[in-house]
């Protein structure tokens, strides 16, 4: 008969078509189940924390339900800082863990549910009788709230007979938030009036834009008011006229482009947190640019917006377009008169710093001609995020990721490569990290070089530092020691799993990459490009850390 894991198995199945993780005691039985049972994908990471990355890299890229499984103990204790961060980002996620028996906890064992729930993750615990109901009640959680779901079986219980699966349930969801009341309607009008009589109209959008599908709305409401638009760094791509779109705002944007959201007159946000980095620490807008926001939080997320509603962002962008064509103005001519190009423009830099070692700028722009257009970003967190968002572009949100930024982590990088693979089969993945948070992700190279094969490529900003900690606190007189790193040969590590490394200590080093995205995928190797860059050369977005910490 079936087993409590096989009930698991089976009714998530129904749901999710991947699952990553690492197999230990507690999550056995459901592995099994899962591998003999259901057509779901298992994919084997090398640490905990990484079946949960690569997991949320997936749903990132795709947008379907993610899953992930440890076992119980050290095996989920593993997956915290990576659980953090799918809840701090958002991410609809099933985690299912072995767990203490129900007759107690056992001397290895810790209290789990407390441990989830301190990072912000609910945990539901399935039994003989219910594992199948319990599993979609985590589901519906875990896409109801957009948050990480902890389903958890009890060692006891995992490989007990409970006969039949039954026919679970379908979740059931809620509907985009309409904007509903005499109070946001009015504020509707007031965007639409606003827009309608502005000079220097503008249009920004975030990742919750995407995800409620408003696009084509943001580029009619833009179009119908002549509207600049712009993104935050992970909504880039949702407008889908580019020629009117000047970036990533806040420290990842030129300086030509955020003087320009500067002159800005009216400001509508659509679907964006607001929060520091995207505001410049609040230098984004001009203190006489009227600004409003459509998010669905409670309220309003940064004192600078003077109008809120409350909707789902492409409900709400279709109210306004609507009352906007109500009012039959003429479309401000704002954006025909600006040189957009230039105001994209990023500084190059030095083919090589005072230093010796290369200028990350010119590396990050030599990358970027080379590059496949076809291709999907993802990036580890540190000093270097500066680079792939200020010089690689990419089409669409799910084709940029930075997992870690939400929890201020990290170590991610190498395990969000197969996720992103899975998720994407036809595109190649890059993936940007330096040379700290790639030696703590070490781990899951090899998870990376096998799942993406030659469709893989990861950029090392190798500055033999931690360096957002060097231009922090170096520069504050703290001992510079602990913030070092030993250079590192990470082509040679590269090689000692199966994939291609190169040194790259001149441009033309990057040479290979041009004769390697020219290789069909099949024949050619994952790459590793070592770049030995300075640590001397401060990204834009540092300076303004610098700025508002010293």
């Amino acid at each position: 008969m079936p087993t409590v894991s096989a009930h698991v198995a089976l009714t998530l199945a129904r749901h999710i078509d991947h699952v990553f993780g690492v197999m230990g005691n507690g999550n056995a039985y459901f592995l099994d189940a899962l591998e003999r049972s259901t057509d779901v994908h298992f994919t084997a990471v090398r640490h905990e924390a990484g079946g949960v990355v690569a997991a949320d890299a997936f749903h990132r890229a795709s947008g379907r339900l993610a899953a992930a499984t440890a076992t119980y103990g050290a095996g989920f204790t593993n997956t915290i800082t990576a659980l953090a961060e799918a809840v701090q980002a958002h991410v609809p996620l099933v985690l299912v863990v072995g767990d203490e028996p129900t007759s107690g906890p056992r001397p290895w064992d810790v209290d789990q549910i407390a441990l989830a729930s301190a990072v912000g993750a609910r945990t539901y615990t399935v039994g003989r009788a219910d594992a199948a109901a319990t599993t979609v009640i985590a589901i519906e959680h875990a896409l109801t709230y957009r948050v990480p779901t902890v389903l958890a079986i009890p060692y006891d219980v995992a490989a007990r007979d409970a006969g039949p699966v039954p026919e679970a349930p379908q979740p059931r969801l809620p509907d985009p938030l309409a904007p509903t009341g005499g109070f946001a309607r009015a504020t509707v009008r007031e965007i639409a009036e606003a827009l309608a009589g502005a000079r220097r109209p503008f249009l920004l959008a975030g990742r919750g834009a995407w995800i409620s599908g408003a696009g084509d709305a943001l580029g009619a409401l833009a179009d119908a008011t002549g509207a600049l638009t712009a993104s935050t760094a992970l909504g880039r791509g949702v407008f889908p006229r580019t020629e009117f779109d000047l970036g990533v705002t806040g420290g990842f944007g030129a300086e030509g482009a955020m003087g320009l959201v500067r002159r800005a007159d009216v400001a509508v946000v659509f679907g964006a947190s607001l929060n520091q980095f995207t505001m410049r620490f609040g230098d984004l807008f001009a203190p006489g640019t009227r600004v409003f926001q459509v998010d669905v939080a409670a309220t309003a997320t940064h004192p600078h917006v003077a109008g809120y509603v409350r909707g789902d962002a492409r409900l709400v962008a279709e109210a306004i377009a609507h009352e906007v064509r109500a009012i039959a103005a003429e479309p401000s001519d704002w954006r025909e008169s600006v040189d957009i190009a230039e105001a994209r423009r990023q500084e190059a830099g030095d083919a090589v710093a005072p230093d010796g070692r290369l200028d990350p700028r010119s590396v990050a722009s030599r990358i970027a001609e080379l590059l496949p257009e076809d291709r999907v970003v993802v990036s580890d967190g540190g000093h270097f995020i500066g680079w792939a968002n200020m010089f690689w572009p990419v089409t669409s949100p799910d084709r940029m990721m930075m997992v870690g930024t939400a929890f201020q982590s990290i170590g991610l990088g190498w395990p969000s490569v197969p996720g992103a693979a899975l998720a994407k089969p036809e595109s190649t993945i890059v993936l940007t990290t330096g040379d700290g948070g790639g030696l703590m992700a070490l781990a899951d190279l090899e998870t990376a070089v096998r799942v993406a094969a030659g469709r893989g490529l990861a950029v090392v900003w190798n500055d033999r530092a931690y360096g957002a900690e060097v231009h922090l606190y170096g520069i504050k007189g703290l001992a510079e020691e602990p913030m070092l790193i030993p250079e590192v040969d990470f082509a040679a590590l590269a090689a000692g799993v199966g994939a291609e490394g190169v040194v790259v200590r001149t441009l033309d080093d990057l040479d290979r990459l041009a004769t390697w995205a020219a290789e069909p995928a099949a024949s050619r190797r994952f790459l590793v490009l070592d770049c030995r860059i300075s640590a001397a050369v401060v990204a834009p977005y540092q300076q303004e850390i610098i700025r508002v910490n010293s």
